[in-house]
């Protein structure tokens, strides 16, 4: 049973907002939080701020989810009315032929567009063992010269986003039964759509604020949630939303790679989907601090949590600047398993979400002062 409002992971997924282009979510996750936060603000980069006031003299913890989701902007109009692109984040040129995508112009209208290339049937017979690389695709948008393209209100700069509905999907799980017993047979739920990466972590986030001003969760500390902006294009929301937060303690949330398809070695992606959120030990952009890092996986054990341990070399999280605030600031990332990560449509299990967020209240209630200080003594 998944034990948190769904509504807004779909609102979320659903909404249009690539990397500096993110007000729709935030004006979404501001409506749904204003009710029981007990303050909200802001920073300049639009990063949205609610807290959940414990002991005033307690440890600052910033738990951070970035609502920016990879994307585009026009970055020309041809003679013939299609659009050139650049990509703000990180895509793989496989993912994109054929993909629908929605444009935003300075008006508020959404142009809906597909991706395309030259046609395979065409292609010399050299051109036909290679990838199909960003640089030679464009977006059609059925119009047949350039007036035309800017009779729609499409300029150079217009975002875009992947076009992608959010669902909920219900599937059995068999897991095979140990010494003669029968095969266990459950069902869960799973969510598929665009943009996890990382309105999950937002969402997990909100949640959590939820939690522990309207359940009466009580802890010693003060709790700032986060919801950055440009994680995406370089970490940059959540950098300036720690500067102004000044946190003790760091808590990232985000998507980690499911390792669980085929063609995957499991030494470099062991999450597996369904099994329980990640506790990373390390990011590119971060080494966790050791003692924290421990901290967390004794509470998930303490608390039968279902967790997993994994390592992302090749990539960075908003901790990666958390962890360098001021005079440093103790920092961890939970990660939420994701099927097919930066791309149209992504795939994870509501009971990983679940689990990440009771592992979380759980360290906020354990973590006070004296805890916070012994991870960085000597």
């Amino acid at each position: 049973m998944v034990n948190f409002d769904t509504t807004l992971l779909e609102e979320l997924s659903n909404a249009f907002g690539p990397s500096g282009f993110e007000w729709e979510v935030q004006k979404k996750l501001k409506e749904y939080v204003k009710t029981y936060a007990d303050r909200i603000l802001q920073d300049r980069t639009g990063t949205l701020i609610f807290t959940a006031d414990g002991d005033e003299n307690g440890p600052i913890i910033m738990i951070a989810g970035h609502v920016d989701e990879i994307g585009f902007q026009v970055e020309a109009i041809t003679k013939e009315g299609y659009l050139k692109f650049h990509q703000l984040g990180g895509w793989w040129d496989q993912t994109l032929l054929s993909q629908r995508v929605v444009i935003r112009t300075v008006e508020g209208k959404m142009i809906p567009g597909i991706i395309a290339a030259k046609p395979p049937h065409i292609l010399e017979p050299e051109e036909r063992t290679k990838v199909v690389t960003k640089n030679k695709m464009f977006i059609d948008i059925g119009c047949s010269n350039a007036e035309e393209a800017k009779e729609l209100g499409i300029r150079i700069g217009d975002p875009i986003a992947p076009h992608s509905i959010f669902e909920i999907w219900e599937r059995p799980r068999i897991v095979k039964g140990k010494d003669g017993k029968e095969d266990e047979k459950s069902t869960v739920k799973l969510a598929v759509g665009k943009a996890f990466d990382d309105r999950a972590g937002a969402v997990i986030t909100a949640e959590i604020v939820k939690k522990l001003t309207s359940e009466g969760n009580k802890h010693p500390n003060r709790v700032y949630g986060a919801a950055t902006t440009q994680e995406e294009v370089g970490l940059r929301g959540a950098r300036t939303a720690a500067q102004m937060i000044k946190p003790d303690i760091g808590i990232a949330l985000e998507v980690d790679i499911a390792g669980d398809v085929p063609g995957v070695d499991q030494t470099k992606a062991p999450a597996k989907m369904g099994k329980g959120p990640s506790i990373l030990t390390y990011d590119g952009s971060m080494i966790p601090n050791p003692r924290f890092r421990d901290f967390v996986i004794k509470t998930a054990e303490e608390m039968e949590i279902p967790h997993q341990l994994s390592l992302v070399a090749g990539g960075g999280t908003d901790a990666g600047v958390i962890h360098i605030t001021d005079m440093g600031c103790p920092s961890i990332v939970i990660g939420i398993p994701t099927r097919h990560i930066h791309a149209h449509n992504g795939i994870i299990d509501l009971n990983d979400i679940d689990n990440a967020i009771k592992l979380i209240l759980e360290l906020i209630k354990r973590l006070d002062k004296e805890t916070v200080e012994s991870f960085t003594a000597i």
